[in-house]
């Protein structure tokens, strides 16, 4: 009997094909980091009253949770930088708008 340990040989008789994972072990690391973001998310939620500060929690852990959705699930952490760009640089030019435009529309409301 031969023992064959280089990658491509094998005995086609007593062939046992070598299990791969196929990147899901980093898949399952990213679906529990989220879990226990949105874990605490939801006990932030019940501790804090009506805030800003607790506003300020859900946003800064919403956009991390959608960085490793997207970095993760979307594979754009395995794409070039200008993929990456095309889709962060038009993200915060429409953040910026939208903040903005509530700064505005607060500036008005006193005005009045």
């Amino acid at each position: 009997m031969e023992f064959y340990s280089k990658p491509g040989d094998y005995d086609p008789i007593n062939y046992v094909p070598h299990t791969e994972s196929h990147g899901t072990s980093e898949l399952w690391k990213t679906f529990w980091i989220l879990l226990g973001i949105t874990i605490f998310d939801f006990v932030i939620y019940f501790v804090l009253g009506p805030s800003g500060v607790r506003n300020f929690i859900f946003i800064f852990f919403g956009i991390v949770k959608a960085y490793f959705i997207v970095g993760a699930f979307m594979h754009l952490k395995y794409e070039r930088i200008n993929l990456a760009l095309i889709i962060l640089v038009p993200t915060i030019f429409i953040v910026g708008l939208i903040a903005g435009l509530l700064h505005e529309g607060n500036a008005i409301s006193q005005i009045k």
